[in-house]
């Protein structure tokens, strides 16, 4: 076991159990800063302990020994967490990050993927064998935060969410126990953790079923934001085949280089675009977004899956406040409106992005998994970056007129992209009777509410 630099005669209470395989990091180890850092800037907190298991097991010892010591436990996976859910102040942090490993069943099209796997690493490994999981658009999320909030990715309108991918899963539950949940054992748990998040337990490792992709073409697509292209470019997408999923984020152009240095700051549609076929199948669907306007950049050609994870600097952190949404339609009217909030803000880099959904995602039937949002129609997330607490007020109050501005009747929202744990945005997460049926499994499964960092459900 690794544990503190601290001497024997000297050690602290330990704020986790003795006998572990894995890495424990308290204030006093050198690797401790780095190993408490998450992904977004503006999430500070100092975890009393954060435990980098090597197994299932130490996730049980490390779990009850949490539990019995009435100690805040959170789950860190790729610490992408935007509410902050992958860290704590002063408890216990399971790290899964050292779990890696994956098994690959090409012939039965089905893998075993450790929930410290990134969805770049495993699209990269399946890619060889013209295989995919559809898991969302940043390479360095953590498989397991994306799977069980449900995972909106490039490959959603083809082949669906993440979790319509799941076959099973492996979880530590409240009670320490090591449990498989499938379709036909602990279906009830199946069905919560297909888009009911971290509640009811530490899941260590998925099988998904793999999906056939010998061929993609994908990449970015830049346009002039104009009300004209951005109603055009999601009547486009909507109209398109359920191999074509899209991504449009109207936004300041960035200062890359591909760009004009004198478009650097002005209103774009910074799209990304994956088609889940071969070049001669993808031109006729790709043509109607390049004729919107003449593309100011297009990098759209064919390639694997992997290639459309931009490249990550891991000094990276970023500090955004955002709101997501799910909305009916986006007219020339309602481009109007995203175009008028933006031009206000002086915000160096904001954005509002539009996902087309249905197809596939549409098909599977509300009650049959948690994420209950199978019909709507375009998911809108609207953000701003900002430094400092003096920015981040002003810039809060941009997202929320806008976000206000572009609220139509459909009142859901996508449990991986909320930023707030306030009671009535869970809520919307989970409407109707999939809340009420959620907290029935999670009185099952975790009657004391120890799996708490997260967008909460109580036990019933």
């Amino acid at each position: 076991m690794s544990t503190t630099a601290v001497s024997p005669a000297r050690r602290p209470t330990p704020l986790v159990p003795v006998g572990l395989k894995g890495t424990i990091f308290t204030p006093d180890h050198p690797g401790y800063e780095a190993a408490r850092v998450v992904f977004y800037g503006n999430i500070d907190k100092r975890p009393g302990a954060v435990v980098r298991v090597a197994d299932a097991m130490d996730v049980a010892k490390v779990v009850n020994f949490a539990r019995d010591k009435g100690l805040e436990l959170a789950i860190r996976g790729g610490g992408h967490s935007v509410a902050g859910h992958s860290t704590t102040e002063g408890g216990v942090v399971i790290d899964l990050r050292a779990l890696k490993n994956l098994e690959i069943d090409a012939g039965n099209r089905t893998a075993w993927v450790d929930a410290g796997l990134t969805a770049a690493e495993v699209t990269s490994a399946l890619a060889a064998e013209g295989l995919a999981i559809g898991f969302g658009d940043a390479g360095s999320v953590g498989v397991g935060g994306i799977t069980l909030g449900g995972g909106v990715g490039f490959l959603a309108r083809k082949y669906g969410l993440t979790i319509d991918s799941l076959l099973a899963a492996e979880i530590v539950t409240a009670d320490g126990q090591l449990v498989r949940t499938d379709a036909e054992t602990h279906p009830d748990l199946f069905w919560a953790i297909r888009g009911g998040g971290g509640n009811f337990g530490v899941a260590t490792r998925f099988q998904f079923r793999l999906q056939p992709l010998p061929s993609f073409v994908g990449g970015l697509l830049v346009l002039p934001a104009t009300a004209e292209t951005i109603a055009g470019f999601i009547a486009a997408a909507e109209a398109a085949p359920e191999e074509l999923s899209t991504i449009a984020n109207v936004m300041p152009a960035p200062p890359l280089p591909f760009l004009p240095a004198e478009l650097h700051g002005s209103l774009v549609i910074f799209a990304m675009l994956a088609f889940a076929g071969d070049a001669e199948a993808a031109a006729p669907v790709l043509a109607p977004f390049r004729a919107l306007a003449r593309p100011l950049a297009d990098m759209v050609r064919p390639m694997g899956l992997h290639e459309m994870y931009p490249p990550e600097d891991p000094s990276y952190r970023p500090t955004a406040v955002a709101q997501t949404m799910f909305v009916e339609t986006i007219d020339r009217r309602v481009a109007d409106t995203i175009l008028g909030h933006l031009k206000a803000s002086d915000a160096p880099m904001r954005v509002a992005q539009l996902r087309v959904l249905g197809g596939a995602v549409a098909r599977v039937p509300t009650a049959a998994t948690a994420y209950a949002h199978r019909g709507s129609r375009i998911m809108v997330n609207v953000a701003a970056f900002y430094k400092g607490a003096e920015e981040r007020i002003v810039r809060t109050a941009q997202v929320d007129a806008l976000a206000t501005a572009l609220r139509q009747s459909d009142d859901g929202a996508y449990v991986n992209f909320l930023t707030t744990t306030a009671p009535e945005r869970i809520r919307a997460a989970y409407p109707g009777g999939t809340w009420e049926r959620l907290r029935a499994v999670k009185a099952k499964y975790d009657p004391g509410n120890l799996f708490r960092v997260n967008q909460n459900i109580p036990p019933a």
